[in-house]
């Protein structure tokens, strides 16, 4: 799997994004976790900025939209990574608010990944 695929890292920053806006709440713990997602999945600055300047400009559901289509040109692996990130983002802040719920199943079932893979994958990359 290729850590540098910019349509993962860029669908990856937009989901993550949209979860952690999901409940109208960034808390800080939130915001730390996507800059260690950043470092983790070594994400370059220009891809960064890029998505800082994406997000600054476009409307939720326009982004939603992007992530999707960026994330279903990755592979399975790389789709899978992408929602562990989310499902553990989603329990982050000690509670899952009804909105990150749906984000979170509706981009797995969009994605065409089992939920008990991600579960599985999320458990075994703590």
């Amino acid at each position: 799997m290729s850590v540098d695929n910019k349509n993962y890292q860029l669908g990856l920053l937009y989901l993550v994004h949209l979860l952690i806006n999901a409940d109208g709440i960034v808390n800080e713990s939130e915001q730390n976790t996507l800059i260690k997602i950043r470092d983790k999945e070594k994400i370059s600055d220009s891809v960064f900025n890029e998505f800082q300047r994406t997000v600054k400009f476009s409307k939720l559901k326009d982004i939603y939209v992007k992530s999707l289509e960026l994330i279903n040109s990755c592979n399975d692996e790389e789709k899978k990574r992408a929602l562990v990130h989310l499902y553990k983002i989603s329990q982050i802040d000690g509670s899952v608010h009804v909105k990150e719920v749906r984000l979170l199943l509706y981009s797995i079932k969009m994605a065409d990944i089992d939920f008990d893979d991600v579960v599985a994958a999320a458990k075994l990359a703590d």
